[in-house]
């Protein structure tokens, strides 16, 4: 069915992430999982970092294309033909702020579909922040991320996975 967009920060990627990349790769033939990069965030890792951990977390998915991009989304989906957008969805809370970027989104490139996708229950109170708060208090994150992540965020904040 084509291409989609993954955007997102992934600072860093978690298993809810990955459930809603995985899924979108059994509806698209091509998903870019792109890291979004924002001047007014202070991210825990680096954009090489989170796109090392995308391309081993993702590296069992064919058609998965790992990228960065700044600026405007729509200008990344534009420029690659891309006329599919995926969000995650993990609860109501989400929806508002989802839709205003949706409709914002279409507004910008009226080719541009959103497609919301609801997280599965077991990750719908999952976030990147609430990992990086628990690893940072040395906390297991073990099943909420990737192992490869879980040794990552063991390693920035001085503990053992």
């Amino acid at each position: 069915m084509g291409t989609a967009l993954c955007p997102g920060s992934f600072d860093p990627v978690t298993n809810g992430h990955m459930d809603v990349i995985e899924r979108a790769c059994e509806l698209f033939e091509r998903v870019h999982v792109t890291v979004f990069v924002h001047a007014d965030k202070s991210p825990l890792f680096g954009v090489e970092e989170r796109l090392a951990m995308l391309r081993e977390a993702t590296a069992h998915l064919p058609g998965v294309v790992v990228a960065q991009a700044s600026g405007l989304l729509v200008d990344y989906a534009r420029r690659h033909g891309i006329r599919v957008c995926v969000r995650g969805l993990r609860a109501v809370s989400d929806f508002e702020y989802e839709l205003a970027m949706a409709e914002m989104n279409k507004r910008l490139y009226g080719d541009l579909e959103t497609m919301f996708m609801m997280t599965r229950p077991a990750y719908s109170y999952l976030s990147s922040t609430l990992v990086r708060e628990v690893a940072r208090w040395g906390g297991d994150v073990a099943g909420l991320v990737p192992a490869g992540v879980a040794e990552r965020l063991a390693r920035k904040y001085g503990g053992q996975p």
